[in-house]
């Protein structure tokens, strides 16, 4: 029998025109599949942030998680899983772009160097809301996660929505090779008790937890740069210390964080020199460390 390979050198369904060929259809399907991985295969390192609790600054962290990284030389993408609340867009100023795909797939837009891709760009407004039962939520997580062309990433941080349901989980499980998970909290009990759910969550999922964020600890002073405690602070420390995970430090509350995040900018890009931008980029700087390597 003639096998077209040894001449053509490709593959038989190449010059195939038969439709309905299963034979075809499974090449295409493979080929497929085989584009999806490639993707993926280009971004070296993956981050997911991630928090029991609502209201704790974790996009904030993730944005200027970005931000820092990018800010560093590496090459960043940002995705945002939260799909009743995107609020990415609006963050970093990019909330009008609209996403462009072709066959190879849907491109990120791209934000001073950053790769973004949200379920922010497809709403056909901005006030118009997101009615969906959780199968729908996790099949266009997945295809977020297979069809968007990043290209060559040291680091892409995701942005997952608060508490263990459907959406972290699919992340968790659709995302191949996560080096592990950042979690946010803020100092009060309140907070840490949920939040301690996303480390036994992480451990479930044999996820790495790459360390606790304590965010909004204490007031920083926007004259003189002091910080005064008004939750209860260190909240974040001990439930690290508590669940043997590392710490990486607690971010104060400072006004110009909030405005920064409403008009659009990163904060350590916009307001670099100050004191907290330069307390958030040590607290990044074991995250920048690995996501320098190789």
């Amino acid at each position: 029998m003639h096998d077209p390979d040894s001449q053509s050198g490709g593959s038989p369904c190449s010059s195939c025109s038969v439709e309905g060929c299963s034979s075809r259809g499974q090449a295409e399907q493979t080929s497929a599949c085989s584009q999806k991985l490639s993707r993926m295969s280009q971004v070296r390192h993956k981050i997911v942030v991630l928090s029991g609790k609502g209201g704790v600054g974790k996009s904030t962290v993730a944005v200027n998680l970005a931000a820092s990284l990018a800010a560093s030389g590496l090459k960043v993408g940002l995705l945002d899983v939260d799909i009743h609340g995107p609020s990415i867009p609006t963050m970093l100023g990019v909330e009008a772009s609209k996403v462009e795909g072709d066959d190879k797939g849907r491109y990120p837009v791209d934000c001073n160097g950053i790769k973004v891709m949200s379920i922010g760009f497809l709403l056909p407004h901005p006030d118009s809301p997101v009615v969906w039962r959780g199968p729908v939520k996790m099949g266009v997580i997945k295809q977020f996660v297979e069809e968007t062309v990043w290209g060559e990433l040291d680091c892409l941080v995701i942005d997952s929505p608060p508490g263990t349901g459907d959406e972290p989980l699919t992340v968790c499980q659709v995302v191949e090779g996560l080096d592990g998970a950042v979690i946010v909290t803020t100092p009060q009990k309140v907070a840490s008790v949920d939040v301690r759910k996303s480390i036994s969550f992480c451990r479930q999922l044999k996820l790495p937890v790459l360390g606790v964020v304590e965010n909004m600890s204490g007031f920083a002073c926007p004259h003189c740069g002091e910080v005064t405690q008004i939750l209860p602070a260190g909240g974040g420390r001990e439930m690290a210390l508590d669940m043997q995970v590392p710490f990486l430090g607690a971010i104060p509350m400072d006004p110009v964080i909030a405005l920064s995040g409403d008009g659009g900018e990163a904060f350590v890009s916009a307001h670099g020199a100050s004191a907290v931008a330069e307390k958030i980029r040590e607290i990044f700087a074991p995250l920048q460390a690995m996501c320098q390597k190789a």
